[in-house]
C-alpha cells in the first residue's frame, strides 16, 4: 500500500502562485496531480513518469510545472498565474505503468491510478 501525503495548498489572489508537494511512501513509476472542483468530475492536471516524461492539461500549460525528485519520492506542482477557475481540491495519485509496444507509459485518467492522497485545497480569489 503506497501512502501519499500532499501539502502546500492554500488561498491566493488571482495571479498568485503556490507550490504543492506530494511525498510517497515508496517509489512509484507513475505519479500525477488531479483536481476536482465542487460539482465537477475529477480532471487531470499533469503526470510525470519516473523517467521524467511529463504530460499536462491544456488548461494549465504555460502556468503549471510538474517535477519530481525520485531520490525523495516526491512530486511537485508549481502553480503560477493562478486563476479563480483553478480553485479545486488537488490530489496526488500514483500507479503502475503499462506497455504500449516498446514504450512504458502512464495513464491519464484518475481511475488508472491505484493510490491517491487525501488532497490539498487550492482557492483562488478574483
Amino acid at each position: 500500500q503506497v501512502q501519499l501525503v500532499e501539502s502546500g495548498g492554500g488561498s491566493v489572489q488571482s495571479g498568485g502562485s503556490l507550490r504543492l508537494s506530494c511525498i510517497a511512501s515508496e517509489l512509484v513509476y507513475c505519479m500525477g496531480w488531479f483536481r476536482q472542483a465542487p460539482g465537477k468530475e475529477p480532471e487531470g492536471v499533469g503526470i510525470q513518469t519516473y523517467s521524467g516524461r511529463t504530460t499536462s492539461a491544456d488548461s494549465v500549460k504555460g502556468r503549471f510545472t510538474i517535477s519530481r525528485d525520485n531520490d525523495k519520492n516526491t512530486l511537485y506542482l508549481q502553480m503560477n498565474n493562478l486563476r479563480p477557475e483553478d480553485t479545486a481540491m488537488y490530489y496526488c495519485a500514483a500507479g503502475d505503468s503499462y506497455w504500449s509496444g516498446p514504450s512504458r507509459r502512464c495513464g491519464a485518467a484518475p481511475y488508472e491510478y491505484k493510490y491517491r492522497g487525501q488532497g490539498t485545497q487550492v482557492t483562488v480569489a478574483s
